[in-house]
């Protein structure tokens, strides 16, 4: 699995990025464009300490779902979002690029860091497990967008 924390794959989420557009509809899912890159700030926001969204540790979460965090294995389509990162709400797309683009740089200039602070629901995750992570839900939801 890449990790975001990767010059290429940092670059890689960065291009595809630059693809997407206002018009750009979804090959599954309810979100509109808009609302999936305000819902792709959350995880960035996680790993940065901005927020927390009021998770709990949960060891059902760590036993059952943690390592399909991280893991090689492709999410399936159509995957329940936790409810802090849903929105009824349209959201401005090009606003929202612009702030998942900054959380995305912001994250890789800490490719280096080799010590992170657990989860709010999962617990510890090596600084690898973080990056693959973090590059896992973006490729997710590019790919839901054609990018």
């Amino acid at each position: 699995m890449k990790s975001i924390f990767e010059e290429n794959a940092y670059k890689e989420i960065k291009g595809r990025l630059e693809n997407l557009n206002e018009n750009a509809k979804a090959n599954w899912g309810k979100m509109n464009v808009g609302q999936m890159v305000w819902h792709c700030q959350g995880p960035l926001n996680i790993i940065l300490e901005k927020e927390d969204y009021g998770m709990k540790p949960s060891w059902l979460a760590k036993v059952f779902f943690k390592k399909s965090l991280y893991n090689d294995k492709p999410w399936k389509k159509g995957l329940p979002t936790a409810k802090f990162l849903k929105t009824r709400e349209d959201k401005n797309f090009n606003s929202e690029k612009a702030k998942l683009e900054a959380l995305l740089d912001e994250t890789y200039k800490h490719k280096d860091k080799s010590e992170w602070n657990p989860h709010p629901a999962f617990g510890y995750f090596t600084a690898q497990q973080w990056g693959q992570m973090q590059y896992k839900h973006l490729d997710h939801h590019l790919k839901q967008f054609g990018v």
